[in-house]
């Protein structure tokens, strides 16, 4: 969109909207320009000459005397669309036993065209032809891509994360692509060993390199364990202690 003829006050403030409908699962980048010239149509002294600033020139626009005639400021947006959230998995174990569960998560609408990993978190690579060994496999549109993903396991406070982090694991074991559909099947091995009962949530993060994000919350439930032993006191008689004793030893320091 284009705004022109906006009058600022001096330290006024400007709001510029900046609204993002992606229609598809892929990175869209955008300028805004922001183009500030004198209400009385004056330039600014100041001349551009081979020795100015580099980056300031590139910030100004020069009447044909070599004077400043506006001023840019330029911001450049990256949008990044995310799927809307899904259901919850629940993931139940009894404290102080270790579980190993498959947890398989849907993708929709990634993209084929994959560009460079973002620097970041751990990192998976699709192959577009599963099932085929070859290093740039090719996919229906005749271009040769990989599809590459971030993910992470996000926790809603630093609470959740002290409580959660030593007790769960996460890590993919299988990957599936279907270039009809455009889904692609992500198998996570998550592993979770209570020690003692508990209710906490996290999400599993994940970023598509060409472009794309999906959240999946987990729901972490640590049931009751079971009991140790059984202790049996017999009365040596009415009205006279009893004493039996017995053994706890601690897990940790």
């Amino acid at each position: 969109f284009h705004l022109a003829g906006i009058r600022l006050a001096p330290k006024e403030k400007l709001d510029i909207p900046v609204l993002f409908m992606p229609a598809e699962m892929k990175i869209y980048k955008a300028v805004v320009v922001i183009h500030v010239m004198r209400e009385n149509g004056e330039n600014w002294p100041y001349e551009v000459t081979a020795e100015s600033n580099t980056d300031l020139n590139r910030n100004i626009t020069v009447a044909e005397n070599g004077e400043t005639q506006g001023i840019l400021w330029i911001y450049p947006i990256n949008g990044t669309p995310e799927a809307p959230q899904q259901k919850s998995v629940v993931i139940r174990c009894q404290a102080r036993q270790r579980l190993e569960q498959r947890v398989e998560l849907l993708l929709f609408g990634v993209r084929p065209d994959a560009t460079a990993l973002p620097d970041a978190g751990n990192s998976a690579v699709v192959d577009t032809n599963v099932g085929e060994s070859s290093d740039t496999p090719e996919v229906t549109d005749g271009s040769s891509a990989t599809l590459e993903f971030l993910y992470e396991l996000q926790y809603q406070s630093d609470e959740i994360r002290s409580q959660l982090e030593s007790l769960v694991g996460v890590q993919l074991v299988e990957k599936e692509w279907d270039i009809e559909s455009r889904i692609v099947t992500l198998i996570f091995n998550v592993v979770f060993a209570p020690s003692k009962p508990m209710r906490n949530e996290a999400t599993i993060v994940i970023q598509c390199a060409a472009g794309g994000l999906w959240k999946f919350p987990l729901v972490f439930i640590a049931t009751e364990p079971e009991v140790d032993d059984v202790i049996n006191i017999e009365a040596v008689g009415l009205n006279k202690e009893s004493i039996v004793g017995f053994k706890l030893t601690s897990q940790t320091r």
